[in-house]
């Protein structure tokens, strides 16, 4: 008879390791729960015959579901973390848990992702490591969060943190995406209206223009240059963006692009503090919770850098841990990263003594965000009227340019 090794959560939530011997995998997880363990991770040892000296059977291969046009949303994601906290904190097993969630998953596309996770996890994958199998739908951070948690023995509890974590980081992007949208919506006008103007208004002066004998204003000369290029070679035109955009798209995902954009934007006047305070809350919010739970700070810390989402201060981050793992105390290690001001280091110093240092880094998060909230309007504000400035200074400059060689028709007709 197949012998199967298993890793299990007990009643009192501790972790026991052991082998029992069982016809298949599904009698194996049968025997678990009669015995009250919760299973995390359960693998057949190699060399296991059956009773007649051949090899135990093999379970048949499982189809693997692929759906590449769509993906698992971030709330059906949120959804199934809360629902399988939920599951493992009432009792069930972790196995049983999943064959639930898939059933009941209404969307094709889940159910198959869920039950991809489910069949992992039964051939004795970790849930973590079924994770990590599907990026587009399970974060580093989160695969990372979920490691933790199978290690530590507090599966459920992670997973409730971090449903709540996603609530909150959806809530915060879409503060961000609702002040874009207005600024977003007034390029895009500015980009129609110059189009027609130079595509429908200046061809109308222009042969105003060809009939005059004299040289035109060097701004004349520019617009209606401008003109005739998209008139004549439009299409041209639109095929050197489209392959101008995809070759910046694809810089900007090179590693080495993307490390000269983050560096960029951290020093940007306005948006540099913006993108600074957001990866300072997730961060925050991300250790103080990975605490909370009851993971250890150099693992926490080694989870929540991988929040932060910007590579530059992940490395000023990564040389903090360094210290910490060195012996040194966190609030000392952060304060030359460059993420955190110095009020911020003496708070978590503070709560770092006085054996606080989860609830204080959740605070801290919570007063980020609503500061953070604070001066997106005000950013927001000031941008409002620099694209309505921008709009009306380039028509301005074409109206002009337009206007100037009028003014001297009357030289060119004495």
């Amino acid at each position: 008879m197949p012998t199967f090794s298993y890793r299990a959560l007990q009643s009192n939530g501790t972790m026991a390791e052991g082998v029992l011997e069982a016809p298949g995998r599904p009698d194996a997880l049968r025997q678990m729960e009669t015995l009250g363990l919760r299973p995390v991770n359960l693998s057949e040892k190699a060399g296991t015959a059956s009773k007649n000296g051949s090899a135990a059977p093999k379970s048949p291969g499982k189809a693997t579901f692929k759906f590449e046009a769509k993906k698992v949303s971030a709330k059906a994601l949120e959804n199934f973390t809360r629902l399988l906290s939920s599951l493992l904190a009432a009792g069930v097993p972790l196995s049983r848990a999943l064959v639930i969630l898939y059933k009941e998953s209404t969307a094709p596309v889940i159910a198959a992702k869920w039950k991809e996770i489910h069949d992992s996890v039964v051939d004795g994958m970790s849930l973590a490591d079924a994770m990590a199998k599907s990026p587009d739908t399970f974060p580093r951070v989160y695969v990372a969060m979920v490691e933790a948690g199978e290690a530590g023995g507090f599966l459920d509890v992670v997973l409730a943190q971090i449903a709540d974590f996603q609530s909150r980081e959806k809530e915060l992007k879409s503060k961000v995406l609702t002040a874009m949208i207005y600024p977003c919506i007034l390029l895009f006008l500015a980009l129609v209206v110059l189009t027609v103007l130079l595509v429908f208004f200046i061809p109308k002066f222009q042969k105003v223009f060809a009939s005059v004998h004299g040289s035109l204003p060097l701004i004349t000369q520019l617009i209606i240059g401008m003109s005739t290029l998209l008139r004549s070679y439009g299409i041209f035109v639109l095929g050197g963006v489209v392959a101008i955009t995809l070759l910046t798209r694809a810089w900007f995902t090179s590693q080495k692009g993307k490390r000269i954009w983050e560096g960029f934007v951290l020093k940007a006047p306005l948006v540099g503090p913006l993108v600074s305070q957001f990866a300072m809350a997730r961060f925050c919010r991300m250790l103080g919770t990975l605490l909370g739970a009851g993971v250890p700070l150099v693992h926490g810390l080694n989870v929540a850098r991988k929040s932060i989402g910007n590579q530059i201060l992940v490395d000023a981050v990564s040389q903090s841990i360094e210290r910490v793992q060195q012996g040194g105390r966190l609030g000392q290690s952060l304060a030359n990263c460059g993420l955190f001001p110095g009020s911020i280091v003496e708070m978590i110093s503070v709560a770092e003594e006085s054996g606080r240092l989860d609830t204080e880094l959740v605070r801290l998060a919570n007063v980020t965000e609503v500061d953070l909230d604070r001066h997106l309007k005000t950013a927001v504000a000031f941008a409002e009227p620099l694209m309505l400035f921008l709009i009306a200074g380039f028509i301005g400059v074409i109206f002009v340019g337009m206007l100037l060689p009028i003014f001297s028709l009357q030289d060119y007709i004495k």
